[in-house]
């Protein structure tokens, strides 16, 4: 089968494009023929080995944790599922070498979940890593309950994006960051303020309208953006990070709770979004589709940290 792969870490990705063998469902599995797979910032840091000393791997590595398809075989003892399903699922596996940048993949049934029927494969292809990773941040980490207030760093990437959605749907009071380039895009999500961070300081523009600070950070950012978002909380909030292991000194001062989120394969929650495309209450991200062949420079599209929405490989035309 045709694959997007890297055979050694490199400082450029090094990123390949050629015949790998056909996998096979193992019991419990299903294989996916792959329609689209999304592409997210953490590919091109698999590729350049910065997260070798925390998930296993081994080589040939084929790139990829989001996917949508069409069920092509199952695996023994698998009945939640039939052949010519069409899916979606963020299928990261114990041991990073089969990924979805490829014309097949495997992964457990229990977290595969049935496609939204109203989007597409390039759409649905977007979803599974930045709607679960938003989802489990706010819900599971957060605990963010209708009528707070939360932050969501980035409103213009694909997690920050579906994390406005799901907080407006939980009925949370949002306020995002963005570039002035993107506010129209993100304003389709419907935030209750937008605060350009290129021209004025978060920190500032909340505590104005906020004097006693808000129950909720979702840090996308990490950096001094993780840093001073801790002083926007009121005590007893909480402050989730994607690229931050919590910082116990500044979660004492301010008399926060400070979490680290990665996330997880979760069928059950991908149903629950996959019911919030149907029936309207949110809507996908813009898609830019590039081919499979051009995995490498979707990877480095993503580098520049520019792009509103998702990108997406089409893998299967």
């Amino acid at each position: 089968m045709k694959a997007a792969y890297i055979e050694a870490f490199a400082s450029n990705g090094n990123i390949k494009v050629g015949q790998l063998p056909h996998p096979k469902p193992a019991d419990g599995e299903v294989c996916i023929a792959v329609a689209c797979a999304g592409v997210n910032p953490v590919d091109g840091k698999i590729a350049e080995g910065k997260l070798q000393s925390r998930i296993p791997h081994q080589f040939p590595l084929i790139l990829g944790w989001e996917v949508a398809g069409t069920v092509h075989e199952l695996g023994k003892g698998v009945t939640s599922l039939k052949v010519g399903d069409q899916v979606y699922a963020y299928c990261r596996k114990p041991i990073l070498q089969w990924g979805s940048w490829a014309e097949f993949v495997t992964f457990p049934a229990e977290d595969v979940a049935l496609k939204p029927k109203n989007l597409s494969m390039a759409e649905a292809s977007g979803v599974p890593l930045a709607g679960l990773t938003a989802w489990q941040a706010l819900f599971e980490k957060a605990h963010l309950k209708g009528g707070q207030q939360v932050l969501i760093h980035g409103g213009g990437g694909g997690v920050g994006g579906y994390g406005i959605q799901w907080a407006k749907n939980h009925r949370a009071k949002v306020i995002t960051t963005a570039s002035a380039s993107k506010f129209s895009y993100v304003q389709q999500f419907h935030p209750d303020e937008i605060i350009d961070y290129h021209k004025e300081s978060f920190v500032t523009q909340v505590r104005k309208k906020h004097p006693a600070g808000i129950d909720v950070v979702f840090d996308t950012v990490g950096g001094d953006t993780y840093r001073e978002s801790f002083e926007v909380l009121k005590p007893g909030g909480c402050i989730v990070s994607l690229l931050e292991q919590p910082d116990a000194a500044l979660a004492k001062k301010y008399q926060v709770r400070a979490e680290y989120h990665f996330v997880q394969p979760n069928a059950k929650e991908l149903h629950e979004i996959a019911r919030l495309f149907e029936s309207g209450k949110a809507i996908p991200q813009k898609t830019h589709e590039f081919p499979l062949d051009q995995a490498a420079a979707a990877v480095e599209e993503i580098r520049k940290g520019s792009t509103t929405g998702k990108i997406v490989l089409k893998v299967s035309y």
